[in-house]
């Protein structure tokens, strides 16, 4: 194990991250970021609004201000940026 890689949709993350969950229930969105070494921010194509993606941004950075955020479509990213991560070192 290198990292933990979280795969994001930039579209439709915000109301899973706002989710109130019963208590002893943990949010699952926000757990995945919380440990992610590293984000895909995908379908960034389908937020039109940049505001609305800057919003989605700083959600993600409020939760994991370390995890480097890649933003893509289809998932598409240069390998480099998810290999040799090191995290486990």
């Amino acid at each position: 194990l290198d990292g933990i890689i979280t795969v994001v949709d930039a579209k439709h993350i915000l109301p899973h991250l706002n989710e109130k969950k019963p208590d002893g229930v943990e949010n699952e969105a926000v757990e995945q970021l919380a440990f992610a070494d590293r984000v895909l921010l995908n379908k960034v194509d389908l937020v039109k609004d940049e505001k609305e993606l800057e919003k989605v941004e700083k959600s993600i950075k409020a939760i994991n201000a370390t995890a480097p955020i890649f933003k893509c479509t289809n998932s598409v990213v240069h390998p480099k940026h998810l290999i040799n991560i090191g995290s486990f070192d």
